[in-house]
């Protein structure tokens, strides 16, 4: 597969990773761990070299999984996880991004990942009650120590990252992006590419609504984290099918899938972007990495932009609860 390089960081990764949370985490019951090591060990041989966990996921459950799956290759491939919760108190919605703390939660994830260093470290949320300066030096310790090589962020605003960057070097942003959220274009997008720092959107697929396999018949497992988001809701579901169809015309005329569509419309943004799509299926997993090799033409971009950007997209993509988490 083809290498990208995280902004100027040096950092380089497989055009797309593997986002491992939806294994242990969010969409459902966990998968059964025996066939998730031997999805993200296909994955591998498949030429992916990107993956990403974090210790909420579970809580740390996820990362176990990913340590244990990819020990074997542990020099061949780039792993990323996050700090930034209260995974310890008994309540894992709160946010801690105290240094001690971060400096606590790497020695634990370390372990949970049979690694001696994290290559990339995301803070998971912006935590309202620390200074992005004093999370960017903790990290920057840690860099210093050898037990983290990158810094990035996630769901971070324009001037929370130019905080950080200011005292550590951001490596990468992780937020949501794709053809049905494209809020970061505004004002994070220019800030990366002015700044050097990769982008690595996770849900490129809109959290599978991008697939055309949810419709609005389509009933979620009841621990499945979509039955919270607002644009989920039947009638938004239905409302938004619109995009969906755009979509899988487009794939009919190209004879690839509405997924491949939407991953390769993200891969031809940027060549800094690096999309980390999730699944549980082995089929899905090969779907995904064949939207490595589409190539979009230019014409084709113009006229998927054109017939998206009439379509409105209904509801919002977070419970309020969690919106006012991101965009810090």
């Amino acid at each position: 597969m083809e290498k990208r390089t995280l902004g100027k960081s040096g950092l380089e990764v497989s055009a797309l990773g593997l986002g491992c949370m939806s294994m242990s985490f969010g969409y459902g019951p966990a998968g059964d761990k025996q066939e998730m090591i031997a999805l993200i060990r296909s994955a591998v041989e498949q030429g992916v070299t990107f993956f990403d966990t974090a210790e909420i996921y579970g809580p740390f459950t996820n990362e176990e999984l990913v340590g244990e799956a990819l020990a074997p290759f542990r020099e061949q491939v780039v792993i990323a996880t996050k700090f930034g919760f209260d995974c310890d108190s008994g309540k894992p919605g709160g946010l801690n991004s105290q240094p001690e703390h971060i400096k606590q939660v790497v020695e634990a994830s370390l372990k949970r990942l049979k690694t001696d260093r994290i290559d990339l470290l995301y803070q998971h949320r912006v935590d309202p009650n620390v200074p992005i300066e004093d999370v960017a030096g903790a990290v920057k310790e840690l860099i210093q120590q050898g037990k983290v090589k990158h810094f990035g962020l996630s769901e971070a605003g324009a001037q929370t990252i130019r905080r950080a960057h200011a005292v550590q070097k951001v490596t990468a942003l992780q937020s949501e992006y794709s053809l049905w959220w494209r809020e970061p274009e505004a004002e994070v997008l220019p800030t990366l590419e002015e700044l050097g720092i990769g982008f690595v959107p996770f849900s490129p697929l809109g959290k599978g609504f991008l697939t055309g396999k949810i419709t609005e018949e389509t009933k979620f497992d009841s621990t499945d984290f979509r039955n919270q988001v607002p644009r989920f809701s039947e009638e938004n579901r239905k409302a938004n099918q619109v995009l969906v169809d755009l979509i899988g015309q487009f794939a009919q005329q190209k004879k690839i899938t509405p997924a491949q569509v939407a991953l390769a419309w993200l891969l031809a943004q940027k060549q800094w972007i690096v999309p980390i799509p999730g699944t549980t299926k082995l089929d899905r997993l090969h779907e995904n990495i064949g939207a490595a090799s589409v190539q979009l033409a230019p014409e084709d971009l113009r006229e998927l932009e054109s017939a998206a950007s009439k379509i409105t997209v209904q509801g919002a993509r977070y419970p309020e609860n969690l919106q006012k988490r991101v965009g810090r």
